[in-house]
Formats: structure tokens, C-alpha cells, sequence
């Protein structure tokens, strides 16, 4: 299959390519000529490093990804530290909007604080046998008038910590106690078996090869297994 050259679009921190898929079919029955088809479609690969747009911004990439179609897909390779919940809500609402279903998440080193949100946003959610993960509350400044700080420190906090619930644990991936425990400071470490166990991570790239998590750990246990035989 042919893909067309890819085009780059960058901000500070962020990097944009997109593709375009020709259309293609598959064979399902060829002795009653019936097939698959499937139209020409892009693919959005998005690079995401910090979370820190101070010149810039994202109107670029984010224009380009306002682009696009009912069949296109976006692909985000995460490698971050995190930084700012606005800019992450951002993601959040692109996400929602333009590619529902249709968003896959690789975590190619590390997510922590808004790289693990984002991560735990997408559909499909990929991770390597080295890749690790980290949640924990937000950190804020705020200036102003004194009479002012308190009601707006109260909204954002709010408003964050629903958002943060929505993220990780209504889909599972805290339970109600971590979450509390790390409202009040505590930080969550994960490694990839951790993170399949969990579920926040659905594939798993080993050995040159896309598994399911739940795969993954079946052939983790068998190696360990093994392992302790041999010493045995």
C-alpha cells in the first residue's frame, strides 16, 4: 500500500505529521467477489513532549486537527513530564470532538502527571516493555486580590478534581481510595505490568510484536515460571 508523504506541522513542544492512506480493499470471500473496502483516510501522528506552550501555541496544530474527517485517525506518541491542565484539556476536547473512537495512545518512554492523563485518554492505549507512568494531584500559583483567590482557588479545585476522577477513576484505573490518597499527595509509579493489570494499558509492543495486555501477562507469568524452574 502507498502512503503518501508526510506533512510537519510544529509548535514549542509538540510535533505534527500527517499522512494520507489511499483508499484499499481486502478480500473476504474471493469466490464470491466479496470484499472490504475502505476509504481513503488520514493518519494524525502527534509528538508530545511538555505541556508548556509559552510562544507559539497550538493554534497550528490544532487547526490542522480541526481538519479532519469521520474516517481519519490520530496517533499520539507520548514522551512526557507533563505540565499545564489547560493545555491538556485542550487535547481533551480535540480528542472528544474530532476522533472519538478513533484516538491510539503510545506511551514511547514515559507519561507523568498531564503525559499520564493524556495517555489515559485515548482509545487504544499502547506501552512498551520499558515504559512507565506516574499520577498524582495538580500543582498551581495563583496572584491577585485577596478576596479573590479563594473563591477562584476553590472553582479550579473542583473543577480539576472531577476532571481527574473522569480520567482515572471512573474508568478503573485508581479506586476511590488511591484517588483521595493522592489528592492529598501521594504519587503513583507504574511500569508497564502494573499498567496492564490495571487495564490503562490495552497492547503491549514485546518482541517486535502488538499483543493484548491481557497476553502480555500470561507470557510474563510463563517466562517467570520458567525462570524459577531453571534456578530450581
Amino acid at each position: 500500500m502507498e502512503v503518501k508523504k508526510p506533512n510537519e506541522i510544529s509548535s514549542e513542544q509538540h510535533t505534527l505529521f500527517v499522512r494520507t492512506v489511499p483508499e484499499s480493499k481486502r478480500a473476504l470471500d474471493r469466490k464470491n467477489n466479496i470484499y472490504q473496502y475502505r476509504p481513503k483516510y488520514k493518519i494524525y501522528t502527534l509528538y508530545v513532549e511538555r505541556f508548556k506552550e509559552l510562544k507559539r501555541g497550538l493554534h497550528s496544530v490544532f487547526n490542522e486537527l480541526r481538519q479532519a474527517g469521520k474516517e481519519d485517525v490520530l496517533e499520539i506518541r507520548i514522551n512526557s513530564g507533563g505540565g499545564s491542565v489547560n493545555e491538556g484539556l485542550q487535547f481533551y476536547n480535540l480528542m472528544r470532538e474530532k476522533f472519538p473512537k478513533r484516538t491510539h495512545a503510545y506511551l514511547d518512554n514515559h507519561g507523568y502527571s498531564m503525559g499520564a492523563l493524556l495517555f489515559c485518554m485515548a482509545d487504544r492505549r499502547v506501552v512498551y516493555p520499558y515504559s512507565d507512568l506516574m499520577f498524582h494531584n495538580y500543582a498551581s500559583t495563583f496572584s491577585g486580590k485577596g478576596g479573590e483567590l479563594k473563591s477562584r482557588l476553590e472553582h479550579r479545585d473542583n473543577l480539576l478534581r472531577r476532571f481527574f476522577k473522569d480520567m482515572i477513576v471512573e474508568k478503573g484505573f485508581l479506586s476511590d481510595e488511591e484517588f483521595e490518597e493522592m489528592i492529598i499527595g501521594k504519587d503513583f509509579w507504574m511500569d508497564v505490568e502494573e499498567m496492564c493489570k490495571r487495564g490503562i494499558a490495552t497492547h503491549v509492543v514485546y518482541r517486535h510484536e502488538e499483543i493484548k495486555a491481557k497476553k502480555y501477562l500470561k507470557l510474563l507469568q510463563k517466562e517467570r515460571q520458567k525462570e524459577k524452574g531453571e534456578e530450581d
